[in-house]
């Protein structure tokens, strides 16, 4: 079993920046991708940011450009660098693991929210 916790979010007032953390524990297969996911009140979740085990990223388009998804592999620890934060990035933002069995991990998530 694989457990993931996320850390680093809050309140933080619009055009500021947030640094998420996701460490993960447990029974890890190495070859993975972690991502970050958010869900805002009322809406689907969306995928904000995948980076593979190698470092190769994918971002949703609306977080291009603002947000930096990265990996310390020795720490399987993932990152979310959040900047020019706006009103809509407000959601509660969950890590997920997936590796190459098919395993499918999420952390219990953490709340951003961003003041306008």
């Amino acid at each position: 079993q694989v457990q993931l916790v996320e850390s680093g979010g809050g309140l933080v007032q619009a055009g500021g920046s947030l640094r998420l953390s996701c460490a993960a524990s447990g029974r890890i297969f190495s070859i993975n991708t972690m991502s970050w996911y958010r869900q805002a009140p009322g809406k689907q979740r969306e995928l904000v940011a995948t980076v593979t085990r190698g470092g190769s990223t994918i971002y949703a388009d609306s977080m291009k450009g603002r947000f930096t998804i990265s990996r310390d592999n020795a720490k399987n620890t993932v990152y979310l660098q959040m900047n020019s934060l706006k009103s809509e990035d407000t959601a509660v933002y969950r890590c997920n693991l997936h590796d190459v069995n098919g395993g499918d991990y999420w952390g219990q998530g953490t709340q951003v929210t961003v003041s306008s």
